[in-house]
C-alpha cells in the first residue's frame, strides 16, 4: 500500500509540474485555460468543487467563465488521470500517482476536507474480479472512504 499526501505535493508544485511534463511527454496539449485551472486546483489545500474552480477562474480573468469550458478541463485532467471525481462530494482532487493505470483509494477527512490517495492493488483486484464475476464491466472505479484524517483526529481524540 503507498500513501502520499496531496497537501504537501500541492504546497511544492510538484503535482502541476507533473501534470505539465505527462502533458508533454503524451502531446497533450495545455491550453491557457487547461494551465490557469490546474494552478487553481495545485493552489488548493482540499478537493475542489467545479464552481469553486469556476470562480476562481472568474477572479483570475476579471471577468464570467462559462461553466461548461471549466467542465471540458476538468474532463481532459480526469480523462487523462491527473484528477479524481470525489462522487460523494461532487469535487476534485489531483491524482497522487500520475502516469499509471489505476484505481486508488479515496480517504477524505470529514472536518478539514483534505483527501488522501492510497493504492491497494489487493483491493483493486478483488474488485475487478468481483464486478466480472457478476458479468459487470465496469468502466470506472471509485472508492471513497469518510473519517478523519490523521491531524484531524490527534486534535481531538475519541471523536471517531
Amino acid at each position: 500500500m503507498h500513501m502520499k499526501s496531496p497537501k504537501a505535493n500541492r504546497t511544492t508544485g510538484l503535482w502541476q509540474k507533473q501534470v505539465e511534463s505527462a502533458c508533454i511527454a503524451k502531446g497533450l496539449q495545455l491550453t491557457p485555460l487547461r494551465r490557469q485551472v490546474l494552478k487553481i486546483l495545485a493552489k488548493a489545500p482540499a478537493p475542489m468543487g467545479a464552481y469553486a474552480i469556476i470562480d476562481g477562474l472568474s477572479r483570475a480573468q476579471r471577468k464570467p467563465v462559462a461553466p461548461p469550458t471549466v467542465y471540458r478541463s476538468l474532463d481532459f485532467f480526469m480523462e487523462n488521470g491527473f484528477l479524481h471525481k470525489i462522487e460523494s462530494r461532487n469535487a476534485y482532487a489531483p491524482c497522487e500517482h500520475i502516469g499509471h493505470e489505476h484505481h486508488g483509494i479515496l480517504l477524505i477527512c470529514d472536518r478539514c476536507g483534505r483527501s488522501d490517495e492510497i493504492e491497494n492493488p489487493g483491493l483493486d483486484r478483488l474488485l475487478r474480479e468481483t464486478a466480472v464475476n457478476a458479468g459487470f464491466c465496469a468502466l470506472r472505479q471509485v472508492v471513497e472512504m469518510q473519517g478523519l484524517c490523521r491531524g484531524c483526529e490527534a486534535s481531538n481524540p475519541g471523536a471517531a
